[in-house]
């Protein structure tokens, strides 16, 4: 007869849900992080500034 009534949780405890949460925000400050540093931006002046070279020397080959 004395049943222990159930501790109520803990609102610091974490649960499939939270851990869900904490990825999404982490994701997220990884994208505004990335976009506030230049992003997707600098990456394209990489890729144009690795190609510019070799077109140049295949227009002034013979």
């Amino acid at each position: 007869m004395s049943e222990d009534p159930k501790k109520p949780d803990s609102p610091f405890r974490l649960n499939r849900s939270r851990i869900l949460l904490l990825l999404f925000g982490a994701l997220l400050l990884t994208y505004i992080i990335s976009a506030m540093l230049g992003g997707l931006g600098n990456y394209q002046m990489l890729k144009e500034s690795a190609t510019q070279p070799a077109a140049e020397t295949t227009s002034t080959s013979p």
